[in-house]
């Protein structure tokens, strides 16, 4: 229960304004969030105080108008229970209004605060109501107020921070985060807290009221949009929602073209991810026992959506299964299924890219994923036929991708199978366990964008290890997810490594330098020995871990700091500068492509390469190259001027261009022509010097005299035949 505490009588006041919400009287005050229609009532928050000047009259109380008052307030504290075991931001259909206490669908947005106990004026500023919600609600769930949370947390942090509400709302909301350590935050089921969710983010980023003139705003966060800045910061601190490593990918997808992420839009989000989560539980295993040690992670079997293994020029349907260590492969034939086929994807150096596939080897459809298990071996070619769009053969080639990069990475920085120094480590025995864990939580939001069409420009990087495979500085944020997977507190006194020991559980400066090991932000230590990749030598990682021992914030996990990043969000952060600095130098390349005659020229040419390739093919049939094909053509031309079919030749051009027109569309809808299909490349232009440039630039104006020429004197032929003389 989100919200426990109780409700006193409320005043009927119809002149309070908005800003009196967050007026303190010289009393306590408590305020209530109605649920009848904002057309019926110019607030909803109503302020009860009474001064130290008012006082009881025993005379004028009738003792029938108290009766009739406590029988009101009984039935209206029930309705406030009942109230509390709702959602913080009410559905709005979610159970039958009384008459006289409907709302509209707009209510969705609306909230219910039912105390305040932290003062809404700061000296920073007056509290937003995002704030006061986010942190009373959390402060209730930490099983305090949000008074006592705000004296706590004024003495952890130092003195400069004692009045930023922006890091009161995250220690209120880690905390609460901080007590549980489940792959998937077992509250998220609870509608209320995805609300809440919603809310702090908003309150994270506008922890102040912007606007205090307008008074007479409807208070409700239907209409309102989470940033990245806010997103970042929250959404990975809630388990299984997303990883540092992605989250602003993420944020990209789920926004898409708005500015910011929508109440509706992290609901959606949120149903789907769970309902995927639920989905895996349910799948059946019983049927294959060698599925017993591993986890299925999604299963690929539908009429509308099938499955082709191509092989021999010959297409079979069938079901795939893919789960954290392998693919299987079950073909259907005409007696039924066949026995499962299978590719173990721990295996070192495996290989899978896109491939196009047709019959006959014609290569005609751009929808297929290429599995090479080794050199020797044939590979599997698997045609990911998808009716509602062309994203499926990606999408399943960054879950394959995500899974052989998992193993990659355990290889290259996780320690060796039966190493003892494993027990050395509290819960260092854990951090493949863990690893595996962040990949298939990868591959589930994927999944859910995929059903919730949010999906990315490439898929790949949705995906943890993919994406860090590749991406700038990815190594060093391996290192990162390394010691936080495999690195915890020591549980023996000395270990030695190297002829260096280490005593305790929690570094110090000297201990620091005096060992290689290295150490997370809340003290786990990760031994050297572990340290088996050659990235750990780069000038990048060690700039980096000589810096990381620098904190500021409020430690409550390695997961989870206020006031300051985590290893892995610092190292993220830099890595998704150096991504975007690395896209922005490219999107300038591609752009100067274009500048200049020679570039020009290559895009004319190949706008042209249609109507170049059926002059050539016509060239081809007046030479008589191929006198197979020439004859044919002359027989077919015979056939059609001496049987009058002339007249024949127009409308059957328009009916074979739109069946082509047609077939294109279909097989584009399936997703088997590629995402690339009909975009115009551009091919790089060799790096030249001046003189180069300048030679270029000749031909290209002695190419563009002589395509004048020709012009000119073909028209000139035209004219002197229109204005012959025929007699």
């Amino acid at each position: 229960m989100l919200l426990n505490s109780p409700m006193t009588q409320v005043k009927e006041s119809s002149a309070a304004p908005f800003a009196s919400l967050f007026h303190h009287h010289k009393d306590f005050c408590m305020f209530g969030y109605s649920t009848r229609s904002f057309s019926e009532h110019s607030h909803r928050f109503k302020i009860v105080g009474q001064s130290s000047g008012d006082k009881w009259k025993l005379n004028d109380i009738n003792a029938n108008a108290v009766q009739e008052r406590l029988n009101l307030w009984l039935l209206k504290t029930q309705n406030f229970l009942n109230e509390v075991t709702s959602p913080l931001v009410k559905p709005g259909q979610s159970r039958k209004p009384d008459p006289g206490d409907a709302f509209d669908a707009q209510d969705m947005g609306d909230i219910f605060v039912a105390e305040q106990t932290i003062h809404s004026r700061t000296p920073n500023g007056i509290l937003s109501l995002a704030a006061v919600v986010s942190i009373e609600q959390f402060s209730r769930m930490n099983g305090l107020t949000g008074q006592k949370m705000q004296k706590i947390f004024k003495a952890l942090v130092p003195e400069s921070l004692h009045n930023d509400a922006r890091y009161l709302v995250e220690y209120c909301c880690f905390r609460f985060l901080s007590r549980d350590s489940s792959d998937i935050h077992p509250s998220l089921k609870e509608p209320a807290f995805q609300r809440l969710i919603f809310i702090t983010m908003l309150a994270w980023e506008n922890p102040y009221h912007e606007e205090l003139a307008n008074t007479s705003e409807k208070a409700s966060f239907q209409g309102k949009l989470v940033r990245v800045s806010a997103f970042v910061r929250i959404a990975p601190a809630i388990s299984g929602v997303s990883d540092r490593s992605t989250v602003h990918n993420l944020f990209k997808a789920l926004a898409g073209d708005e500015e910011g992420i929508s109440l509706n839009v992290w609901l959606t989000y949120i149903s789907e991810l769970l309902k995927v989560h639920e989905g895996r539980r349910s799948y059946q295993i019983r049927e294959f026992p060698q599925f017993c040690e591993e986890r299925i992670l999604c299963i690929a079997s539908s009429s509308k959506r099938p499955v082709l293994k191509w092989e021999n020029n010959m297409a079979w349907p069938g079901k795939l299964t893919l789960t954290d260590r392998a693919i299987y492969f079950e073909a259907i034939g005409l007696r039924g299924e066949k026995d499962a086929i299978r590719v173990d994807l721990t295996r070192h150096g495996l290989r899978v890219e896109k491939a196009k596939v047709g019959p006959l080897g014609s290569l005609l459809f751009d929808s297929a994923v290429s599995i090479s298990p080794s050199s020797e071996s044939k590979p599997w070619v698997l045609e990911f036929v998808d009716l509602g769009g062309d994203m499926r053969r990606d999408v399943w080639l960054a879950f394959i991708s995500e899974v052989i990069a998992l193993h990659k990475f355990i290889h290259e920085y996780g320690p060796e199978d039966g190493d003892e120094s494993l027990f050395h480590v509290y819960g260092a025995h854990k951090g493949k366990e863990r690893a595996t864990t962040s990949a298939i939580n990868s591959i589930a939001r994927l999944q859910a964008l995929q059903f919730i069409r949010k999906l990315f420009d490439d898929p790949s990087k949705l995906v943890q290890f993919s994406y860090l495979e590749y991406a700038p500085y990815g190594h060093v944020v391996c290192q990162t997810l390394a010691v936080n997977y495999w690195g915890g507190p020591l549980v023996t006194k000395s270990v030695v490594a190297g002829n260096q020991p280490i005593q305790g559980a929690w570094h110090s400066n000297e201990v620091f330098e005096s060992s290689n090991h290295v150490f997370d932000i809340d003290g786990s230590v990760y031994l050297q020995k572990w340290m088996r990749s050659s990235t750990w030598a780069s000038s990048a990682s060690t700039t980096f871990w000589k810096n990381s021992s620098i904190r500021q914030g409020v430690v409550l996990s390695k997961n989870l700091v206020v006031a300051d990043l985590t290893l892995v969000e610092r190292a993220a952060e830099t890595c998704k500068k150096k991504y975007h600095m690395v896209e922005k130098t490219q999107a300038t390349i591609d752009a100067a492509m274009l500048k200049g005659i020679p570039s020009n020229i290559d895009l004319f040419k190949e706008l042209m390469l249609p109507l170049a390739i059926t002059v050539k093919n016509f060239e081809k049939l007046r030479r008589w190259e191929e006198p197979h094909l020439t004859l044919s053509f002359l027989v077919f031309a015979y056939t059609i001027i001496f049987r009058s079919l002339l007249s024949y030749i127009f409308p059957m051009a328009l009916m074979i261009m739109a069946a082509g027109m047609l077939t294109l569309k279909g097989l584009k809808e399936q997703g088997r022509l590629g995402r690339s299909f009909g975009k115009v490349t551009i091919r790089d232009q060799p790096p030249s010097n001046t003189i180069q440039k300048i030679i270029a630039v000749k031909d290209a104006m002695r190419d563009v005299e002589n395509s004048l020429q020709n012009l000119n004197v073909t028209l000139l032929k035209i004219r002197t035949i229109l204005l012959s003389d025929n007699h």
